[in-house]
């Protein structure tokens, strides 16, 4: 079978391309023009993934890609993700989240209706909740971001699809994701200032959040398209192991064996700042929909993939 991921080159879309080509899947990903080095992700699979270079943003591009692909399944990663900086330029996330998902679906709907469209929305489309509960997928979603109303905004789109024009889809809404060799994430900046023993800052301590391994996030990829339960549905991904920023960081100097200094309430010296009254203070996903209907459970304690995380930073450094 045929499958075409935008966002190949990112963090969880070449860790389910690796997957996808030892199962044995045709593979295609969608590349904007792009330099080696962005490739290096895709190294050990490059030579069994067929490449198509497009941009998102273009309706006639996405329509030839599907075209050329004629995928069973699509699994939408493609996106602008930096959280902050949506702030302070918010037009590129509309344009490529919003608008590119807008054109995906229009493709796959004129050139290949049959096909199954997977999502990757984000449990940021929740934002603000009146409870400090677990969130379902019944919530209300109350984005408070420039991303996460771009992210909503493809969500609900999707949504109105699947109703109107009969969209084969699955959306699925994860949390926080660890485990790769990217700094600009909250538990790899750590890891990697840690080892490298330099001051470590900690800009919300009190803030709560969940956290997954990416190979419990790739499992939940492949559960989905192997599922025609799955069509139609919204899932929410997470492990339900809700920490604070400030237990976080001290995890993880308890495993590195950090004895530099942690600034709590301090962001890093030229860091995009967050409207600090618009950052949720708990937002931590309820999936028991995803395990009851679907099977599927975390298999990597939070603990465990820091340990793992950690050792991966030190082959690196």
């Amino acid at each position: 079978m045929n499958v075409l991921i935008t966002g190949i080159t990112g963090f969880i879309g070449s860790n389910l391309a690796a997957n996808l080509i030892e199962e044995g899947y045709n593979l295609y990903g969608l590349i904007r023009h792009t330099s080696k080095r962005e490739l290096e992700p895709l190294k050990p699979i490059l030579d069994k993934t067929r490449l198509i270079e497009g941009d998102l943003n273009t309706y006639h591009s996405m329509s030839m890609t599907i075209e050329a692909a004629q995928p069973q399944y699509i699994l939408h990663l493609g996106a602008l993700t930096p959280v902050r900086s949506s702030f302070e330029n918010p037009f590129p996330y509309i344009t490529t989240n919003f608008e590119g998902t807008v054109n995906i679906v229009h493709a796959i709907l004129e050139k290949a209706p049959k096909a199954r469209l997977i999502y990757a929305s984000t449990a940021e489309v929740y934002g603000w909740q009146k409870t400090q509960k677990p969130i379902k997928e019944t919530a209300p979603l109350n984005p408070v971001s420039p991303y996460a109303v771009s992210k909503e905004a493809a969500d609900q789109y999707i949504r109105m699809a699947m109703k109107i024009y009969g969209l084969r889809a699955t959306i699925l809404r994860p949390n926080n994701t660890y485990g790769r060799k990217v700094k600009g994430f909250i538990v790899e900046y750590l890891v990697n200032s840690m080892l490298k023993g330099e001051t470590c800052y900690v800009g919300a301590p009190d803030s709560i959040r969940d956290y997954m391994f990416v190979s419990d996030h790739v499992n939940a990829y492949r559960l989905v398209m192997d599922s025609e339960k799955a069509i139609g549905e919204a899932f929410n991904v997470s492990p339900g192991n809700p920490i604070t920023n400030k237990e976080l960081a001290k995890t993880i100097k308890e495993i590195t064996e950090f004895k530099g200094k942690i600034l709590y309430g301090s962001y890093p010296p030229g860091y995009p700042q967050r409207p600090a009254q618009w950052d949720p203070q708990h937002l931590v996903l309820d999936s028991a929909k995803i395990q009851s209907r679907l099977g599927w459970k975390p298999t990597v304690t939070l603990k465990e993939g820091l340990r793992k995380t950690v050792e991966m930073w030190k082959e690196v450094s």
